[in-house]
């Protein structure tokens, strides 16, 4: 038994050394070598997740703020939150009003990539911190090692996952292609092909 981002990271790398990155609602980085191991970020919304889905929807939605105040930049961002919220709605209302804020404020962030794709200069700004943010997480649980598998919602986004991309390179690390999903290391780790991982699994006797 062990959790689905250690079997994540073992599909995502082979069962080989390297970082996971995962950037969906939420965002952590997982990072195996063999004599060391780091999990960074995760901390849930509030306190962490950096450059994540809700952080993206969260400064999104603060850009349209600040634009209605004349704080900020003119952005497309309002309009598309009118769209998705509602004409006559407030965004604080919205979100404020949410259950779960965290996963409210990350259906917003696809409508932020777009825009950034789009040359918003808001939204681009937004974009690029996130991806700076998850390089940041990505370098801090690299261990020495360079190879970064991306998962989650986000990377799905081309030009969001160009953007991360980039930003691992500047910071010497590659992004590279995963190897498979959660499953994939499920089974790696249950036919003892996982070496690196076996630290963080306990089965029972």
């Amino acid at each position: 038994m062990t959790s689905d981002v250690v079997t994540a990271h073992a599909g995502a790398l082979g069962g080989e050394a390297g970082v996971l990155l995962i950037a969906g609602t939420g965002a952590v980085g997982l990072g195996i070598a063999a004599d060391t191991h780091r999990s960074v970020d995760g901390w849930g919304p509030d306190l962490g997740d950096l450059g994540s889905g809700s952080w993206l929807g969260r400064e999104g939605v603060r850009a349209v703020l600040r634009a209605r105040d004349g704080l900020g930049p003119a952005t497309v961002l309002s309009e598309v939150l009118t769209l998705l919220i509602g004409d006559g709605s407030s965004p604080i209302a919205w979100v404020g009003g949410a259950a779960a804020s965290a996963r409210l404020l990350a259906t917003f962030a696809p409508a932020v990539l777009d825009a950034a794709d789009q040359g918003d200069a808001a939204a681009v700004g937004i974009r690029d911190e996130a991806a700076r943010l998850l390089a940041e997480t990505a370098l801090a649980a690299a261990g020495g090692s360079s190879a970064v598998a991306l998962h989650g919602g986000l990377t799905a986004h081309d030009g969001f996952r160009a953007a991360v991309s980039s930003a691992l390179e500047g910071r010497g690390l590659e992004a590279v292609p995963s190897h498979g999903d959660a499953l994939d290391g499920a089974a790696l780790i249950a036919e003892g092909r996982a070496p690196l991982h076996e630290r963080f699994v306990h089965r029972a006797r």
